[in-house]
């Protein structure tokens, strides 16, 4: 076969093995975002994350396990929406170590955005760089399906598969490139969602 046009890495991720945090682990990341959420600059005051978390599928990359949640809480002003993830090296033998975490919030909610058929979280995390100045952004993505039916989620680059995985309790996490730089026009991320006959139910842009 001829070189390829756009050689760009594809499913970069492991895909998740231990699903959705719970028990005493659960309990370790949401200490880690907790302390994150309290170097929140903007946060309004007497603003707590609480005890327990939405959590969301781990995957790794880099040499980091990733793991995204979000939390409803009440502002001074009405209810917020607190998200990030923590990450954490997980060695093959031993415990996991070198947990950080990142958070930020936002008053832009699902509920208020009837039009939303995917509620996303996005983070860039890493960096690619191809050849003579091509690059992309390794993005985390993590979101809910707002439409019924929903059993995998994708990453596409114009159409090209990069990421997939299922959705788990409602809940899904992928890492792909984003805001490909060098192949002309910049070329940016969409998620889709499918049924279980390989149905498009929906799709969004980070950027909409």
């Amino acid at each position: 076969m001829p070189p390829n046009p756009r050689p760009i890495p594809r499913f970069i991720a492991d895909t998740t093995q231990e699903g959705i945090p719970h028990g005493r682990f659960a309990e370790r990341l949401t200490e880690a975002f907790r302390d994150a959420c309290a170097g929140i600059e903007d946060l309004p005051e007497a603003v707590e994350p609480p005890a327990e978390l939405d959590w969301f599928p781990e995957r790794a990359w880099g040499g980091r396990v990733w793991v995204p949640c979000t939390a409803r809480v009440d502002g001074p002003e009405g209810a917020l929406e607190l998200f990030g993830h923590v990450s954490y090296v997980q060695p093959e033998e031993g415990e996991p170590s070198d947990f950080r975490a990142e958070a930020d919030f936002t008053d832009v909610l699902a509920e208020d955005n009837p039009d939303w058929r995917i509620d996303l979280n996005d983070e860039v995390i890493g960096r690619w760089r191809g050849e003579n100045g091509r690059a992309g952004a390794v993005t985390l993505v993590w979101g809910r399906p707002l439409v019924q039916g929903a059993v995998a989620a994708t990453a596409e680059l114009e159409l090209e598969t990069v990421d997939q995985e299922i959705v788990s309790n409602d809940r899904f996490t992928l890492i792909a490139l984003d805001a490909l730089e060098g192949y002309g026009d910049d070329i940016y991320l969409e998620v889709k969602l499918w049924s279980r006959r390989a149905v498009e139910l929906a799709s969004e842009s980070l950027y909409a």
